[in-house]
């Protein structure tokens, strides 16, 4: 008989790979329990369990003569979710896999090498902090009374349907995209130095699917991420080539972003992408072995662009934004040339 898992969510960037990954491996029965929104990411042979497990109520009815080898939550955000999680698992599942953030990792970092044992804490971003709060809820779950807990901690992932970048705005990552298709410039924060670390989908569920029914996993935490690193500025060039235009980027202080920016760079960029991090990846291949992350970005943008623009649907405008990258520039031009005239190199 084959092990049972049920996600809850299963749909989004990280778990339509997972999900799809099961679905042809055949070796679990697996079941997402969510609203439906996306019916034609779940594969044929996956089953469906249409509900907002926000009504806690009809989800434990849904539910209560079920039990599961495998229960992973990918759209727990703040601790009341995974309280109810809780509620509704414990008794009930042989394992129970919270995802977290990376972003969660101490910052400022002492240290741009990152290992499980981290310290975690970030005040620049609510997200990060309550991501935290959690993981504390789940542990102590752990300690108390066996609750059987493995949280994961993604860092930057991308599947086919958004470019990864550094500053955009709340509709994603296309207006970038068509700013530079039109040859205008496009921000990169700080001074595009910084090292980062991107992993495709495919490979983040290689890694997860490898924790599933794993008993190293209890009681632990993992990261799963690329061993690839790469520079803001280089992330930004391949893009470029691989649209086929030049790159005008314009480099921006990361603090002045944030204080002048309507969007959460104090989180996403002080709290989160303007760091160094240089992921060891050793406790996940011990748990694991043989996970090997093999989708270069320059071969996983590729796709991800190839398939933005062949889809309509996925190039959703977002001219707020693209209005407030041009007031920026235009800020930074003119303070540029006001201080040249008063230095007297105009």
């Amino acid at each position: 008989m084959k092990p049972k898992a049920l996600f809850i969510g299963g749909t989004g960037t990280i778990s339509t790979a997972i999900t799809a990954a099961l679905a042809a491996e055949g070796k679990w029965d697996l079941t997402l329990l969510n609203r439906g929104s996306r019916p034609e990411a779940v594969p044929e042979g996956v089953h469906v369990i249409k509900a907002d497990v926000e009504d806690e109520t009809a989800v434990a009815r849904l539910l209560q003569d079920r039990s599961w080898d495998c229960v992973c939550d990918f759209i727990g955000f703040v601790p009341a979710q995974v309280e109810r999680d809780w509620r509704l698992f414990r008794g009930k599942t042989r394992q129970y896999m919270y995802i977290s953030s990376a972003s969660a990792y101490q910052k400022p970092a002492a240290s741009p090498f990152i290992t499980e044992g981290t310290p975690l804490a970030n005040p620049y971003w609510e997200y990060s902090r309550k991501k935290i709060a959690c993981e504390d809820f789940l542990m102590e779950k752990y300690r108390q009374e066996g609750f059987p807990v493995t949280i994961i901690r993604p860092s930057h992932t991308y599947g086919d349907r958004s470019v990864p970048l550094g500053v955009h705005g709340e509709k994603g990552s296309w207006q970038v995209l068509r700013r530079m298709l039109d040859g205008k410039r496009v921000i990169i924060h700080g001074d595009g130095t910084s090292q980062w670390t991107l992993t495709h989908n495919s490979d983040f569920a290689k890694g997860f699917i490898g924790l599933m029914g794993n008993p190293h996993a209890l009681g632990n935490a993992f990261q799963i991420t690329s061993d690839e690193t790469l520079s803001w500025n280089q992330i930004y060039q391949v893009i470029a080539d691989k649209l086929g235009v030049e790159l005008k980027a314009v480099h921006v202080s990361s603090e002045f972003l944030a204080d002048v920016g309507p969007y959460d760079f104090r989180g996403g960029l002080l709290g989160d992408k303007a760091v160094t991090v240089l992921f060891d990846n050793s406790k996940l291949k011990r748990a694991v072995p043989g996970f090997e992350a093999t989708v270069r970005f320059e071969e996983g943008v590729a796709d991800t662009i190839d398939n933005i623009l062949s889809n309509p649907r996925l190039q959703v405008p977002d001219p707020a934004f693209d209005a407030w990258c041009d007031r920026v520039l235009e800020a930074l031009d003119r303070a540029k040339a006001s201080l040249c005239d008063v230095g007297g190199n105009s």
